[in-house]
């Protein structure tokens, strides 16, 4: 079994169809939250996955469509695009937004939107990576929320050591280590990489492979635009930051 791991969508579908393209038909489709806010079509990316993935787990900005949770801490243009979101958001897509979990646990690893039980905490130098293996037993751990590609690994020793993915790659899982995986985003990526990003799990092998893709960015922002959303948003799928 492979597990193909996508998180922060933010209504991008165009981005969303061309990752679904490249997986398998017996890939176990994942999503690590925040499937709206920030794009244009967060109904048809709801409806994607409520068909395709088989686990999902709740992010902030899910969360802020639902219950305005979290908004003052949004800057001016993620609250734009969140009403915007709250204004076009079907009875069907609240439905499934609102069951979803925190959190997933599994035998050998952890999926969540941000980080271990402080949910929507981002996880950006080592001090906040040890925080969140302290905080959780898993060994293995699947974030997404910063929109950067990258993981951090903590030894016997618990040394934690980084390092980004910005243009994809493989990590080939060791014995004794523990493991945050961050699988950058399908959505909006930050790591100064235009391309769009999510990570192939395959545990038979002990091994994640990031994936960094094209997609249609010119008519995403093409109906970001139509739908009057802050430019600030648009402009930087472009530059990928």
């Amino acid at each position: 079994m492979r597990y193909a791991i996508l998180s922060d969508i933010h209504a991008n579908v165009d981005s969303l169809q061309q990752a679904l393209s490249k997986t398998g038909a017996d890939d176990v489709i994942v999503s690590l939250g925040d499937v709206v806010g920030y794009g244009p079509n967060p109904n048809e990316v709801v409806r994607l996955l409520r068909d395709r993935a088989r686990h999902a787990v709740l992010g902030n900005h899910d969360l802020a469509a639902l219950e305005n949770f979290g908004v003052e801490h949004f800057n001016e243009a993620a609250r734009a695009a969140i009403l915007w979101t709250q204004g076009v958001l079907d009875e069907a897509s609240r439905g499934w937004l609102n069951l979803l979990p925190y959190e997933l646990r599994f035998p050998d690893f952890l999926l969540v939107h941000g980080a271990p039980v402080k949910y929507f905490e981002y996880i950006l130098d080592k001090e906040e990576a040890a925080a969140a293996f302290d905080r959780t037993d898993a060994p293995l751990i699947f974030v997404g929320h910063t929109h950067i590609a990258q993981y951090w690994v903590r030894d016997g020793s618990r040394a934690i050591g980084h390092k980004h993915m910005q243009h994809g790659g493989s990590l080939e899982l060791e014995d004794g280590k523990r493991y945050i995986v961050d699988v950058g985003s399908v959505g909006q990526p930050r790591d100064l990489n235009p391309l769009a990003s999510f990570a192939f799990y395959d545990p038979s092998v002990k091994r994640v492979e990031w994936l960094r893709y094209e997609y249609p960015i010119e008519e995403v922002q093409r109906k970001m635009r139509a739908a009057r959303l802050p430019r600030y948003l648009v402009d930087r799928l472009s530059r990928g930051r």
